[in-house]
């Protein structure tokens, strides 16, 4: 199925995708969905937001750069990103990856950290990952991103849906 549901609107979408992802059980034939949707790499029910290389993909805005440091400021609805000068122009439209596992989370916002991009965040949901860790989905801005830790980790910070907290991400990716 190549972007079976690209026309549709997002409450559409969500009415829909269970009956395609249904199909290959109830016909018992292989399934392959081609979607160019970053939604889906974060939806924590498939398997790509579970996997070792989960990751989001975010648009972002370049905003400026700081040539003192060599580093680029993108904008996006959760903040502002900080990665290595790119040559890219002011208000160009990038995008990047974000993989789970580089993203820690913390209660408080850090000040005493190398570590820049840090933004407040919304607790989605949580899976079980494998017998040690849980895929975090969070809401940043209004935008999903996933974080990848240890369930102690989880349970010392006392994560539920709804709860508050900031998201450090270590690595960013810029895919022009």
């Amino acid at each position: 199925m190549d972007e079976p549901l690209a026309a549709l609107d997002v409450l559409r979408k969500q009415e829909i995708l269970p009956h395609l992802e249904s199909l290959h059980a109830r016909l018992d034939i292989p399934v392959i969905y081609v979607s160019h949707s970053p939604d889906m790499l974060t939806r924590v029910d498939l398997p790509l937001a579970r996997g070792n290389d989960a990751e989001a993909l975010i648009e972002a805005r370049v905003a400026k750069h700081d040539d003192t440091y060599a580093l680029t400021y993108l904008d996006f609805p959760g903040g502002r990103f900080t990665v290595a000068r790119k040559d890219l122009a002011v208000g160009t439209v990038v995008r990047l990856r974000v993989i789970a596992r580089d993203v820690s989370l913390t209660l408080a916002r850090q000040t005493d950290t190398s570590i820049l991009n840090i933004f407040p965040a919304i607790v989605d949901e949580i899976v079980p990952t494998g017998d040690s860790q849980v895929t975090v989905k969070l809401q940043v801005g209004g935008i999903p991103q996933l974080s990848r830790i240890t369930r102690k980790s989880a349970a010392l910070l006392e994560l539920q849906p709804g709860k508050s907290v900031y998201a450090q991400t270590k690595t960013v990716a810029l895919l022009a």
